[in-house]
């Protein structure tokens, strides 16, 4: 494992299991969404709904399968900001293995045009105090 700055529970539902028992591919961005929304909630203090930002990229990589009863806890670090974007890396594990890597980017946007513009710098502080950048 790597050093992680934020961690955050995630359940596994019955309903994120494929048929094979494991959780489907596609329910992993959206550990990744919950784990994104629980860091803008903790350390830029902004509900990511209310926040005028876009998902630009999206990445995974499994290792290991999830099911029904695992501990799933997902960490999250940003490594770097951009003068628009904040990229964010992921680690999911269960029981301390890591099960599945990702990395997204979120970039911040003017909502009257959609397009991208530099990041707040009250967000920008609260993000480079938190991740040690």
């Amino acid at each position: 494992m790597t050093d992680y700055s934020f961690e955050t529970q995630i359940d596994v539902r019955f309903r994120d299991l494929d048929a094979m028992g494991h959780v489907n591919n596609a329910v992993y961005a959206t550990y990744m969404e919950e784990a994104r929304t629980a860091y803008f909630a903790a350390v830029v203090d902004r509900n990511l709904s209310e926040t005028p930002s876009v998902l630009a990229n999206l990445e995974l990589q499994f290792r290991q399968s999830v099911t029904l009863g695992d501990d799933l806890t997902v960490a999250v670090r940003v490594p770097e900001l951009g003068e628009s974007s904040i990229p964010m890396e992921y680690e999911m594990r269960v029981d301390g293995e890591v099960a599945a890597t990702g990395e997204a980017v979120q970039v911040v946007i003017d909502p009257d045009t959609e397009s991208s513009r530099p990041i707040p710098e009250e967000w920008r502080e609260k993000i480079e105090a938190y991740e040690g950048l």
